[in-house]
């Protein structure tokens, strides 16, 4: 089941906030920039930056990812091994609200998120 029409709102509300803080100073987002989307009940924050080889092609590099569990109200929290598939984050697999998502994020103190 996707997230309902306020749910949405406040996400992306909560979202621009994080991405507002995080992104890369105005003149160097042509190299490296961050963004997000949301896709039925999953947010995912990425990277945005030309293709090495190509640069005139640009290429979104997956960052972090939530997915709302309605059924037992709490998010899910992964994150993109090197084999570029999502991994439950064993730190803290769920999380209560978005929020605490977004400062897990942030603060990324097993490196999994930022590298």
């Amino acid at each position: 089941m996707s997230i309902n029409t306020l749910q949405t709102l406040e996400i992306i509300e909560a979202l621009e906030n994080f991405i507002d803080k995080k992104r890369p100073p105005e003149h160097i987002r042509k190299e490296v920039d961050l963004s997000y989307k949301i896709e039925d009940q999953s947010v995912i924050i990425f990277e945005i930056r030309p293709k090495w080889n190509n640069p005139e092609v640009t290429i979104e590099c997956n960052i972090a990812k939530t997915t709302f569990v309605k059924s037992k109200n709490q998010w899910n929290v992964f994150w993109q091994r090197a084999d570029l598939k999502w991994h439950s984050y064993s730190p803290n697999p769920t999380l209560e609200t978005l929020n605490q998502f977004l400062k897990l994020v942030e603060e990324d103190k097993f490196n999994c998120f930022w590298g």
